[in-house]
């Protein structure tokens, strides 16, 4: 789903590098539209892959601003357009057409290797050009105030394409992970930074080692939020900047999926804890067995809005992300370029409010977390852990 959408799948990076002398966004424009998709519907080409505008995956035109801008946001889509011939079909073909060619030279008893190759690649371009290109859209959002890219797809390969094509779009500049140790670092206050980087267990500072050797932090996060939910009231005080005032309160507690794994003689094992949650007796079995919390469902209450989030720990991907409902007043008259902008700013503004209230609760976990007193703090939430999952006639009135 797009970013447009009730409920989308975000991953973050931050934009780093030298940017432009000039204007960024005239800038972006020019990089934008010199790396354009180009349309293969009509030829026989394979693969196509470039940039679209956000709101009309069919548009790949950057040259009016309110094509690609809105406010301090660039806003734009990769589209990724791919023709594909199944193996079975590709093969069948390719058979009939050695056939044909045995038949026509009868003095061969095989084809001959090079003729192999051109066969195959005739009969595949010639499938291709009777097969339409099956197209992919992904969002991505560029806060220019924040340095913080959002991208509204979870899966590697997805991700990898991106990151390269907005690295040969705009020289000079790269996207690096919003990695859990990174945000972190970005929503604590300075007097915990010394604590933050004490307990960093990375040795270097790539991405893939400041992830790998601090996997305790997604998981740490989620054990606490669990006790939270079962022991504590859940209530919570934005403390990051946004668009919900600082003070103001909100609900935070998991529900309906929680995803647990653990070494085993086997191998890794994974346990998906499905539908809605009591005293969460299986998660606090497996936890206290040694497992760990690798994914689960938060909500996020304020007022009457609720956020939905799937958190996946070990990087901080939100998956089916769900923010309330976008509604706007619109009659006859209303100017469609400008019920767009108003559906995206009204969309960013819901989506901003419940990254805000994600990075405050996580906040108040690293408060505890960064503490002297964690190991206590985690021995405690153990022990409640074991207390819940005895059962109901032994534990006290």
């Amino acid at each position: 789903m797009g970013i447009l959408a009730n409920t989308v799948s975000l991953c973050q990076f931050r934009v780093v590098g030298e940017k432009p002398s000039g204007d960024l966004f005239d800038w972006a424009g020019e990089r934008l539209a010199a790396n354009r998709f180009q349309s293969i519907d009509r030829g026989s080409e394979e693969l196509s892959v470039g940039w679209v505008q956000l709101d009309d995956p069919q548009q790949a035109g950057f040259e009016r601003p309110n094509s690609y801008r809105r406010d301090h946001w660039l806003c734009f889509s990769l589209r990724r357009d791919q023709r594909k011939v199944p193996a079975r079909l590709l093969k069948e073909h390719y058979e009939r057409a050695e056939a044909e060619f045995l038949q026509n030279n009868p003095g061969l008893k095989r084809v001959p290797k090079q003729k192999k190759e051109e066969l195959r690649e005739a009969v595949k371009a010639s499938l291709l050009a009777r097969t339409l290109p099956t197209p992919a859209v992904y969002d991505a959002v560029w806060d220019t105030e924040s340095g913080l890219v959002s991208f509204t797809s979870l899966g590697s390969k997805q991700i990898e394409l991106f990151c390269d094509l907005f690295k040969q779009t705009f020289e000079g500049l790269r996207l690096v992970a919003f990695h859990p140790y990174a945000r972190a670092g970005a929503v604590i206050p300075d007097q915990l930074r010394p604590a933050l980087e004490t307990a960093n267990r990375a040795e270097t500072d790539t991405v893939s080692d400041l992830m790998e050797k601090n996997a305790w932090l997604g998981e740490d996060f989620l054990l606490w939020l669990l006790d939270q939910t079962l022991h504590a009231s859940g209530e919570f005080a934005v403390s990051r900047p946004g668009p919900a005032v600082e003070g103001e309160g909100f609900v935070a507690y998991l529900n309906d999926r929680l995803v647990i794994s653990g070494a085993s003689e086997s191998g890794v094992q994974k346990l998906v804890l499905s539908g809605p949650q009591d005293r969460f007796s299986e998660a606090c079995t497996a936890l206290l067995a040694g497992k760990t919390l690798q994914e689960a469902v938060i909500y996020l209450e304020k007022g009457e809005d609720v956020w939905k989030l799937s958190l996946k720990a070990p990087a901080f991907h939100f998956a089916g992300l769900r923010a309330p409902g976008v509604q706007l007043e619109k009659d006859d008259l209303t100017d469609p370029d400008l019920e767009r902008e108003a559906l995206f700013f009204e969309r960013m503004h819901l989506l901003q409010s419940g990254l805000q209230l994600f990075d405050s609760l996580l906040a108040h976990f690293l408060e505890q977390r960064l503490a002297p007193e964690w190991p206590e703090s985690q021995k405690a939430i153990m022990q409640r852990l074991q207390q819940a999952n005895e059962p109901a006639s032994r534990q006290p009135h």
